[in-house]
């Protein structure tokens, strides 16, 4: 059984997804200095994801990550693991955090730290499993990965 989208939710959809996803990434970038940021935001994004699902179905959900689920999975657990070993490189113990100022000239002062790699890989390991849940168990007649 197919059900008709929403003509609402498609129009809202427009405006609704750019804004999850430009709110997921500022908790992201702005959430490292604190707990959750890669979490809360890709969480965030996932509910963006949800929203095209129910819109367009998996195909849009597809065409949207252009990538595979289990890769965004893979690569956020590989950034996520390499920064926590990044500590032990440098003489410190496991997940030991490091900064780095960077001086932008007329722009200001830039610092980065590891935790926001480390975020950066959670934010990638929590969109691709909501990618995965939507299009494994919502999508009845799309073809699984």
């Amino acid at each position: 059984m197919r059900i008709q989208p929403s003509q609402l939710l498609e129009t809202g959809s427009r405006t609704i997804v750019p804004t999850l996803l430009v709110v997921s990434v500022f908790l992201l970038v702005v959430g490292h200095n604190a707990p959750g940021g890669g979490f809360v935001g890709g969480l965030l994004a996932g509910s963006g994801l949800l929203v095209v699902f129910l819109t367009g179905g998996g195909t849009a959900v597809r065409e949207l990550l252009r990538a595979r689920p289990t890769t965004l999975i893979g690569s956020g657990i590989a950034v996520a693991m390499t920064t926590a070993l990044g500590g032990l490189l440098f003489g410190g113990s496991l997940l030991t955090s490091g900064k780095l100022d960077l001086d932008l000239g007329w722009f200001g002062k830039l610092e980065v730290g590891s935790t926001l790699i480390f975020d950066i890989g959670v934010y990638l390991v929590v969109v691709g499993l909501v990618a995965t849940v939507l299009l494994h168990l919502g999508d009845a007649e799309g073809a699984h990965e």
